[in-house]
């Protein structure tokens, strides 16, 4: 018997190795754009969205912001940082920051704290969440120019329903756009109306990301319910509370909408004596109704700057919070 030969069977390898290389070759290159170049295309769109629309216009500002831009004459000049000086001597400037942060402060503070606790109270109930849930985002999809119309109604000094019910108890009518302290709270209460709900979905979805072992063994370790919420719940919704006080201190430094529906003259000064007028209130009325772009984008980028800060303090505030252990 002669030994089997393996010759015919290595030449049909190599035959077929020779045959396939380009095919493998190919292959291995759709391969290599699969993985690491589908996942640019797939968000070059957004970028390029971005670039036209978000970030051309931003810097296109500085470039205004730099410039004695008006409205009829348009580029009238380049006089470098005029308009930033001008800003800072500016007392109307001054006065809608105190405006934007007073409201500020009145609005966002006890907003995100009713939304905590009202989150709380949910996580706590089985039957009719969902019912619940529904009822907390209407104030959220509800058109923000009709609730402020509402609102500016409810507000009114000689009709609105506040003051009717004020009168109730004896308490005589307030002229809610007169002073600066009774219009910030006007304004606040609107501005809490529509975004207390929203937040509260938020916080809830965190709250029920908690792993519940948590609970149960501090449960076992004797800790009371008001412990356990401070010491597991918040610290494990840190992200999530950071998120929230993050966007809303954007979107607060940022309110236009309800104080400028609020100031029936139409005018965008916030009042007589501009006591709530807002920074972006005062950005409009500048470069929309008395022509100067190049100030209104100065004022835009002080206002970024001011997020800015006020967005990192919040990071080193938020951050301050423990881990739970």
């Amino acid at each position: 018997m002669t030994a089997p030969t393996r010759a015919p069977r290595d030449a049909r390898r190599g035959a077929g190795h020779g045959t396939g290389r380009g095919p493998d070759r190919a292959a291995r290159l759709r391969a290599t754009l699969d993985t690491k170049a589908a996942p640019y295309a797939f968000i070059t769109p957004f970028f390029l969205l971005f670039g036209v629309f978000g970030l051309f216009p931003l810097l296109y500002t500085v470039w205004v912001s730099l410039h004695d831009w008006s409205l009829i004459g348009g580029n009238e000049g380049f006089v470098g940082l005029d308009n930033y000086a001008v800003l800072l001597g500016d007392a109307k400037f001054w006065n809608a920051l105190l405006n934007t942060l007073g409201i500020f402060a009145i609005a966002v503070v006890p907003q995100l704290l009713a939304a905590l606790l009202l989150a709380d109270a949910l996580n706590r109930i089985v039957r009719g969440r969902g019912l619940l849930q529904i009822t907390l985002i209407i104030p959220y999809v509800t058109s923000i120019a009709a609730m402020a119309i509402v609102f500016s109604t409810l507000f009114g000094t000689e009709y609105g329903m506040i003051n009717q019910v004020l009168g109730l108890f004896g308490i005589d009518p307030v002229n809610w756009r007169g002073g600066r302290l009774s219009s910030w709270t006007a304004i606040a209460v609107m501005v809490d109306w529509r975004w207390t709900g929203y937040n509260t979905l938020i916080y809830l979805a965190a709250m029920q990301a908690v792993p519940k072992d948590l609970y149960e063994a501090a449960a076992l370790d004797g800790a009371s319910a008001l412990r356990r919420f401070w010491q597991i719940t918040i610290p494990m919704m840190r992200p999530t509370i950071l998120f929230t006080v993050i966007i809303s201190t954007i979107g607060q430094m940022q309110l236009f909408t309800e104080p400028a529906v609020f100031d029936t003259g139409g005018a965008m000064a916030g009042g007589n004596q501009g006591q709530f007028q807002t920074v972006m209130m005062l950005v409009f009325q500048e470069a929309f109704r008395y022509g100067n772009y190049g100030y209104g984008a100065a004022v835009s980028w002080v206002l970024f700057l001011v997020i800015v800060v006020l967005g990192l303090i919040n990071v080193l505030l938020t951050g301050r919070i423990k881990g739970a252990t």
